[in-house]
């Protein structure tokens, strides 16, 4: 919702998360959606149709740094400026730099992107923007801004999610199967009041802001909860973050099942369960300025 690509809170999340302050909860899951998604997101980036290795990036409402790190893994050479609202994501990303070791080839920048004016983030050869154009106030104007700082072979890669992962198999939790659905069905309405380019195609919002798309590709994510531990701490800061949208649509027995889910001490604790997976799907959107 990250990237940051993970949940974010109120999005299912939101209230934009440019607008939120330091969550150290927020980070958590974004360092775990990072860890537990890592071979998708190196995958975007061996896919990216770029025409040369990019030289200078810019990771849009950057988080924690997913991106950022995946885009150095696959780009040593390459210098990243990470921007995001949040100062205590900006400090987590700068410490994990330097443990890194490519603290020379990160600088960050705190900004909110819903501003008219952004600062000056350079000409880069490549602007990464990771569930977080459909955060945007206004999206057309951030589309235009990319557009207009872009390199001219610089290449704009927008990823999206097909809304919040799903953890459960259908028939749980037993004493209130399809849980999971109804969840979901109550966020959407939320997430439709609330954040209305959720779900968004933005192949022809890139080419009304004068990009020509080179590519789209969609992946879908299917991991079992059995090959990673994180998976079982993911799953319970996700739902954590999801109660909120859902709590006033959610009849009283599926609220009750939820807290019990999420009860760390319950022995009907989601940290318990030994049938998890991680299933959802991104879109990405490559495009050039025309």
């Amino acid at each position: 919702m990250t990237q940051a690509h993970a949940p974010r809170e109120g999005d299912h999340e939101h209230g934009h998360h440019q607008q939120r302050g330091a969550d150290s909860g927020q980070a958590e899951i974004l360092d775990l959606d990072a860890e537990v998604l890592a071979e998708h997101i190196a995958a975007i980036t061996k896919w990216l149709p770029l025409k040369s290795g990019p030289r200078q990036i810019v990771d849009l409402a950057s988080g924690t740094g997913a991106g950022t790190f995946a885009l150095l893994e696959r780009f040593p050479e390459a210098h990243v400026i990470a921007v995001d609202a949040s100062h205590g994501h900006l400090q987590r990303l700068r410490e994990k730099a330097c443990a890194r070791g490519v603290g020379e080839h990160v600088r960050t920048v705190q900004a909110d992107l819903d501003d008219a004016t952004w600062p000056d983030l350079g000409t880069p050869d490549l602007v990464w923007a990771s569930a977080s154009m459909h955060h945007m106030a206004d999206p057309d104007h951030a589309l235009r801004t990319v557009r207009d700082l872009l390199a001219p072979d610089g290449l704009f890669a927008v990823v999206e999610l097909a809304g919040f992962p799903r953890f459960l198999p259908e028939n749980a939790p037993a004493d209130r199967p399809g849980l999971e659905d109804r969840v979901h069905a109550a966020t959407d309405r939320f997430h439709a009041e609330h954040v209305p380019h959720r779900g968004a195609d933005w192949g022809p919002l890139l080419n009304a802001a004068g990009f020509a798309v080179a590519g789209e590709l969609a992946i879908a994510v299917d991991i079992d909860g059995s090959r990673d531990a994180a998976i079982g701490r993911y799953a319970l800061g996700a739902l954590q973050r999801i109660r909120g949208a859902a709590a006033a649509e959610l009849a009283a027995e599926d609220l009750t099942a939820l807290d019990r889910l999420l009860d760390t001490s319950s022995p009907h604790s989601i940290l318990r369960r030994d049938d998890l997976a991680v299933r959802t799907e991104r879109t990405v959107w490559a495009a050039h300025r025309n």
